[in-house]
């Protein structure tokens, strides 16, 4: 799919690489699709980017979400540079903790990343030292996604990165779901929707990929 655009697809914890892939047939088909699976192993078919300890809100292993950071990072030029992405359109879509280090490398290296999809996540204060500066995350769009009747990361962390990314100066769009910890139709719909608006539009990117 040479110059194709490229969505890459960061499952939750104690999923894998396939949970997300039902997703695709609701998005653009112009998209090739990669899936990655988190390099820990937390379970018989269950995977993670970092472990996590709920006290009762969640607390990251700050070194194993450092580590996957800094792999994904390295990852997304190898993409291109194998498989002859378009390096200007490389999206990354993350459900829960999927959503979570995505956003951790694209805040910190927005030059990488062209859009954000952030569905029932949070954005890890330890992860903010990393990120780049405002004229920098100026670069790059993000579409946040919560339900207000999720249990597990609650509707506040949703509304707190929106004040973050605003904050930041990120250009984003915000939006709630009468859902729990989940993905729904109507969310996908606005999902496709943010995604194919961005391919539309005119990606300017400084990349630095070796072709």
């Amino acid at each position: 799919m040479q110059g194709a655009p490229v969505l890459v697809l960061l499952h939750g914890v104690g999923g894998n690489e396939r949970n997300l892939l039902a997703l695709v047939d609701a998005l653009d088909p112009r998209f090739a699709v990669v899936s990655v699976r988190g390099p820990l192993q937390i379970g018989p078919d269950g995977f993670a980017f970092f472990n996590v300890r709920f006290t009762p809100e969640p607390v990251p292993n700050p070194d194993e979400a450092e580590a996957s950071r800094v792999a994904l990072i390295t990852l997304l030029p190898r993409l291109v540079r194998e498989h002859g992405f378009n390096p200007a359109q490389v999206f990354l879509l993350g459900f829960s903790q999927g959503a979570i280090i995505g956003a951790s490398v694209t805040l910190s290296r927005p030059e990488l990343v062209a859009g954000l999809v952030m569905l029932s996540r949070r954005i890890l204060p330890e992860a903010r030292p990393n990120f780049a500066s405002t004229k920098q995350l100026q670069q790059t769009n993000v579409f946040v996604a919560h339900g207000v009747h999720d249990a597990k990361l609650g509707i506040h962390h949703g509304r707190a990165s929106q004040v973050l990314l605003t904050d930041l100066g990120v250009p984003f769009t915000y939006r709630e779901y009468e859902m729990a910890h989940e993905i729904t139709g109507p969310e996908l719909v606005d999902v496709n929707t943010w995604l194919v608006d961005l391919l539309a539009s005119p990606v300017l990117l400084e990349v630095p990929v070796e072709l």
